[in-house]
């Protein structure tokens, strides 16, 4: 039987981990894939350690492998550690809050699984589902990106930053990561692009947005940071 590893960096997400894990456990994964579920605990500063090991003591039933940081790194370093120690043969990111619904592993999983595909990218500016309307300049920033990493990678994505990314495992895992921070998704999507007759896929999500209030963690810095990963891993290879 085949297995989806799902990796989930956590930072500060106590009060709510559980909501992304119930989840993530009601999913019926098409093609009798099995889960292993993969989290990272990024040092986190409130009770999300106890909220995961009190959720992996109720539900057995739950494959779920716990790793923590004993200093905060950033979510892509969660996301090395998460992404190392999958064992799965398809690994997907998610993240540990509400703005992405797992219900939707299987339209991602649907072209890998048909054998169209080596990666699969979910986006959230494609197809008909529901996305919450939150800040205009944020979503203008994320399309300029990856415009800006369409030019550099002759891809032509629609949503380079989402967080929905499935891989074919040994693709992955053979990539030399090194961005510790959201840089992940540019230098990911730079590097992916450069494997020989890699498959790339795209399909549309759904997306329920936080504020910054509800947890929101993303700024402009960041922003700035995607610009330099993004010609850093594509003209300095």
């Amino acid at each position: 039987m085949s297995t989806l590893s799902i990796v989930i960096p956590a930072y500060n997400e106590g009060p709510t981990i559980h909501r992304i894990l119930n989840k993530v456990k009601a999913v019926e994964l098409i093609g009798g894939l099995s889960k292993e579920v993969i989290i990272v605990n990024d040092c986190s500063k409130d009770n999300t350690e106890e909220a995961i090991m009190a959720y992996k003591a109720a539900n057995p039933d739950l494959p779920i492998s716990y790793y923590k940081h004993e200093v905060n790194q950033g979510k892509g370093a969660a996301l090395h550690t998460g992404i190392r120690f999958a064992k799965g043969e398809y690994v997907i990111i998610q993240d540990a809050d509400l703005e992405y619904d797992p219900d939707e592993y299987n339209i991602l999983l649907k072209p890998i699984l048909n054998d169209f595909a080596d990666v699969v990218y979910g986006s959230r500016f494609v197809g008909g589902k529901p996305h919450r309307i939150l800040f205009f300049w944020h979503s203008i920033g994320n399309k300029w990106l990856t415009v800006l990493s369409n030019m550099l990678t002759n891809l032509n994505l629609s949503d380079m930053e989402t967080c929905y990314k499935l891989f074919r495992r040994e693709l992955i895992q053979g990539i030399k990561l090194e961005e510790k921070r959201f840089g992940f998704e540019p230098e990911v999507t730079a590097k992916v692009s450069r494997i020989p007759k890699v498959r790339f896929y795209e399909v549309g999500i759904s997306y329920y947005g936080r504020t910054y209030e509800e947890g929101k963690k993303i700024g402009w810095r960041d922003g700035f940071r995607a610009i330099y990963c993004i010609l850093k891993y594509n003209l300095f290879k």
